[in-house]
């Protein structure tokens, strides 16, 4: 019975095979920037960072991450929103074009003419506002791509 290569082993002269690429496949749901980014970073309240980072990819499949501004931001079809880790006594998000976002959305705070930004103090009050935070990401999701 002859032998199944897998993708990603190794050739006979021991060199790696690069896996065979999907086409149209999505791109990963968590970027490795992202998390050795994550890694770097000593901000206080970094575990609610990251719980605010599972709530928006968890939001819309379509969501994708990457680092700009030295800092996480989400996209789909244009920046959704980048964290603000100055911010020390809150997980701050900015909302690039928060303004454009269709719909009532409450959390998003500010009278920039575009940005708006949401701000998480704690576990508690991330986990009350859940359904806000997933409501304007998909709002923007549903906006882009129609």
């Amino acid at each position: 019975m002859p032998s199944v290569e897998k993708r990603g082993s190794k050739t006979p002269s021991g060199q790696n095979r690069r896996p065979a690429e999907k086409p149209n496949a999505k791109p990963p749901r968590r970027n490795p920037q992202v998390d050795a980014w994550f890694e770097r970073t000593e901000h206080p309240l970094k575990p609610l960072m990251l719980r605010v980072r599972r709530v928006i990819l968890a939001s819309d499949r379509r969501v994708t991450e990457s680092i700009k501004w030295s800092t996480p931001t989400f996209s789909y079809e244009g920046d959704i929103a980048s964290f603000i880790p100055k911010a020390k006594n809150f997980v701050s998000l900015l909302f690039h074009r928060g303004a454009e976002i269709p719909g009532e959305h409450p959390r998003l705070e500010g009278d920039a003419r575009l940005a708006r930004t949401m701000r998480f103090a704690t576990p508690e009050e991330l986990k009350r506002f859940t359904p806000d935070l997933e409501r304007v990401i998909q709002a923007w999701c549903e906006h882009k791509s129609g």
